[in-house]
């Protein structure tokens, strides 16, 4: 039975700056009070731009930051501040995919050797570590006889896929896909994204799926989240929100997205954003986005919106959420 998870109200904060002779140093606020939930099984895509919090939440829900407030449930069970042993349990249950496979993989340990850390490490399949090792690279289309060679040997995207192997290695329910095909060539990505796919059928995970691609999360996602600085803006089953944007920010995100006809292309109409994104340590009263916004009036610089339902599942934050036939 696949894994749901469940994040409320989380909030992650860095503090950067000063701190000597008294001074009160600066806070980022990179997540702020975000609430979302993964039905077992499914992908949740949550798109935005750099800097808006995406990979902060994901680190969060992985566990490999703690977090300064809200809950992050697995199938009902708070892992929150778990510690210890059961947080070397936990990281059986939930796996991290970074962006970059090169930096995540040890340029000086063969691919054998970084496959079986995991197992030896979490006790698994004790004395049959060479065949263990052997599957998983089978498993994400690589060669088993290319085990005892090193990263620098592989392409980049055979190393995103040695990246999945070394996340499959400990039987994880829920994986956190941070920017994992953004470093690759796009006809490299297709692949990466199948595999996905195909794994998450075969073996029912959960994805958090994070990226500022939309188009490649619109392959992968049943439901789609869009942060903008720190807060979730939106959220919805995919071809809703993707056919039916009821927020400016992500209708300006979808109108970004070029169209393979040319035609097409030059008569449709281009949202584009004015203005600087503000600074997370000093972000705008009211809502976030107002700053950019061509709907902004005075309630949404004195009023934080709620993520409010829309029908269909469709969660908008906006005062002025657009009308739609």
């Amino acid at each position: 039975m696949s894994t749901s998870l469940t994040v409320q109200n989380l909030v992650k904060e860095y503090k950067v700056g000063g701190g000597l002779f008294g001074r009160t140093r600066d806070v980022v606020q990179a997540v702020s009070d975000v609430s979302l939930s993964i039905d077992g099984g499914q992908t949740f895509g949550l798109v935005g731009e750099s800097g808006c919090g995406k990979s902060s939440l994901g680190r969060s829900v992985a566990r490999l930051q703690s977090s300064d407030g809200g809950s992050i449930r697995l199938d009902g069970d708070d892992i929150t501040g778990v510690e210890g042993g059961r947080l070397r349990a936990l990281r059986r249950r939930v796996q991290f995919v970074f962006q970059d496979p090169y930096a995540s993989l040890n340029p000086r340990k063969s691919v054998r050797a970084t496959l079986t850390e995991p197992l030896v490490i979490h006790g698994l399949h004790r004395g049959n570590h060479e065949r263990r090792v052997e599957e998983l690279l089978a498993q994400v289309g690589l060669n088993p006889a290319h085990a005892d060679r090193f990263p620098h040997e592989f392409s980049g995207g055979q190393r995103q896929r040695l990246g999945i192997a070394r996340a499959l290695a400990v039987e994880p329910e829920v994986i956190v896909l941070d920017e994992p095909v953004s470093a690759l060539d796009v006809s490299v990505q297709a692949g990466v994204l199948n595999l996905l796919d195909d794994l998450q059928r075969d073996l029912g995970l959960t994805y958090l799926f994070i990226a500022h691609d939309l188009s490649v999360v619109r392959h992968l996602s049943d439901r789609v989240g869009v942060m903008y600085l720190g807060k979730l803006v939106e959220e919805g089953p995919v071809d809703e929100l993707y056919e039916r944007p009821r927020h400016p920010y992500t209708q300006a995100l979808l109108s970004a997205i070029p169209v393979p006809d040319p035609r097409a292309e030059r008569a449709r109409e281009r949202i584009v954003l004015t203005g600087d994104v503000p600074s997370p340590v000093s972000p705008p009263s009211g809502c976030r986005f107002r700053t950019r916004c061509w709907r902004a009036t005075e309630i949404c610089a004195e009023v934080v919106p709620e993520l409010e339902d829309h029908g269909g599942a469709h969660r908008v934050a906006c005062h002025h959420p657009v009308e739609l036939d």
